[in-house]
């Protein structure tokens, strides 16, 4: 008796050990397109083995003509498969960050909602083309390394597990899975767009590199984004002994300037990131973290490195120290005057 077919079964063996691998309730989040689908059919086939529960979500963003019966049609497709519960959220999308950027929050929202509620993971389709893409755009954009590293297959944010189990999975082979058993795969035309940048790798910049470096293009980003991962890793724990170590009890939060200097740069800049963030400065970018480590590598005396939030660094007595967010005082011509004083 011959088993299921190919894509099916990559498809399946790929949710396997993470399904097993913990017994919290996963909902797949669900849009009808062929990733997100293949996954939530692998997961329903592999949960009546596991032992565990496995819902859907999908999410209407009420932004294309016939949405919400979409919608519906996705959610009564996911309980045929046997998923329990299949919830439908529909979402309001804002303006922030563009129509991909603002879609996307909206939609991250609406899935920790939902996982929150149930106390469940979320499982996520995307597939090692995606991944492939990711890196790219890291790349065009000179984010820094993290970008170019991709997504993980398990990252918690805000209580929630998202779960990527799919990421060394092919795109065409998810779809084929779909095709293998029947499901009926919705095509997002805004995953053909050109007007987003997205759309534009996928249809044109990576089809043209696999013809230019002869074929493989996907797989090798995706290999280096795995590689890259764990090196800045290893660094990231490194960094976090090192500033352990060096903070030590200080009374003042501060941190000894001069073991600092020798550090290799990747990890001191790591180290001084900690330690701000660890002080709960927001938002520190490069140009922040320079000016702060200037104060290690290149001391002459200078002044304070004003921080967003309102925080300043500086080196007093061989120590970097916070300075905490300076209250001004109004100045009198910016107090409001009563109707006496603004007589004549």
């Amino acid at each position: 008796m011959s088993g299921s077919p190919r894509a099916v079964a990559v498809l399946r063996t790929a949710v396997r050990p993470g399904l097993r691998g913990s017994g919290q309730p996963v909902l797949a989040a669900v849009s009808g397109g062929a990733d997100s689908l293949a996954l939530a059919a692998a997961l329903a086939f592999e949960a009546r083995s596991a032992g565990v529960r496995v819902g859907a979500v999908t999410v209407d963003h009420g932004l294309q003509p016939g949405s919400a019966e979409r919608a519906e049609r996705t959610a009564e497709l996911l309980s045929g498969l046997g998923l329990d519960p299949v919830l439908v959220r529909p979402v309001a999308v804002g303006a922030d960050g563009g129509p991909e950027g603002a879609a996307r929050a909206a939609r991250y929202a609406a899935l920790a909602g939902a996982a929150t509620d149930l106390g469940a993971r979320v499982a996520l389709g995307h597939t090692l083309d995606d991944q492939a893409e990711t890196v790219l755009l890291g790349l065009g954009r000179g984010s820094g390394p993290r970008s170019v590293a991709g997504m993980v297959a398990q990252r918690t944010t805000g209580g929630v597990l998202w779960w990527r189990p799919l990421l060394g999975v092919r795109r065409a082979t998810a779809r084929r899975a779909c095709a293998d058993q029947g499901l009926p795969v919705w095509d997002d035309p805004w995953n053909a767009d050109p007007a987003y940048t997205r759309a534009r790798l996928r249809g044109e910049v990576l089809p043209l590199m696999e013809e230019v470096l002869g074929g493989g293009v996907a797989p090798a980003l995706a290999r280096t984004a795995d590689l890259l991962r764990e090196d800045l890793d290893a660094l990231d724990e490194l960094a976090a002994a090192e500033l352990a170590r060096l903070a030590g009890e200080a009374a003042d939060g501060g941190l000894p300037a001069r073991p600092l200097e020798p550090l290799p740069a990747a990890l001191r800049r790591r180290v001084l990131r900690g330690w701000l963030r660890g002080a709960g400065v927001p938002d520190v970018q490069a140009v922040h973290l320079r000016a702060v480590e200037a104060l290690v590598t290149h001391w002459r005396g200078q002044g304070r490195v004003d921080l967003p939030g309102g925080a300043a660094a500086l080196r007093t007595s061989g120590r970097l120290v916070l300075s905490p967010p300076v209250v001004r005082a109004p100045r009198p011509e910016d107090a409001p005057h009563t109707r006496e004083e603004s007589r004549p």
